[in-house]
């Protein structure tokens, strides 16, 4: 059983986004554990001069280290992510850099046609900076467009094409923690097992 955490990336308290959070949190709950962390409350970055992380972004951190991999769900505002989002990633860049090497799936949810597609394609960029380095698994863009009629009264997902998708991208996001991980770990090892050189004259 893998342990995910998964990351709201809106400040809103009425987000697409958090319905579609709590579907895929009950809906692999047998392949799964999902936490999902709301953001709202973290405070914007300031780039403190200790870099030193506040306790909510500090918890955060803790809990993406200690999870197999990990789950952001955003939505698109003027064709980018939620400032809460980019200043959390901010925050995560300055001060630990606990997504470097983490497995990271994308999923988001907007009002528009397109969904979050421009969105995401910034989020990779910004995930891939040196202080972030997450491992994005590729080729796995999973959006909800037109997202207020997407879900019923009980927060399920009402297109069946939509779930099977999910459900093929859940499940490849699955194998490819697996993947990430034990080259992670292979890497770390032969770094530890490494003998130091010196380039010195003897």
């Amino acid at each position: 059983m893998k342990n995910f955490i998964s990351i709201l990336g809106t400040n809103s308290d009425h987000s697409t986004n958090r319905l579609l959070l709590q579907f895929i949190q009950k809906h692999f709950k047998d392949q799964a554990n999902i936490e999902i962390f709301e953001i709202k409350d973290l405070p914007a970055f300031n780039k403190p001069e200790d870099r030193k992380a506040p306790h909510g972004v500090q918890e955060l951190a803790d809990k993406i280290r200690e999870a197999d991999g990990v789950i952001i769900s955003s939505p698109e505002y003027n064709h980018s992510v939620p400032a809460a989002l980019k200043s959390t990633l901010e925050w995560l860049s300055y001060t630990n850099q606990a997504l470097i090497d983490k497995p990271v799936m994308l999923t988001g949810a907007s009002y528009g046609k397109l969904g979050s597609s421009r969105a995401q394609s910034h989020l990779r960029q910004m995930l891939d900076a040196p202080e972030l380095k997450a491992r994005i698994m590729p080729s796995s863009e999973f959006l909800i467009g037109y997202s207020l009629q997407a879900f019923d009264d009980n927060g399920n997902l009402t297109d069946q094409r939509k779930i099977e998708a999910l459900k093929r991208i859940f499940n490849d996001f699955v194998h490819f923690v697996d993947i990430t991980n034990q080259l992670v770990n292979a890497k770390e090892s032969q770094q530890k097992q490494a003998p130091s050189y010196s380039w010195e004259a003897k």
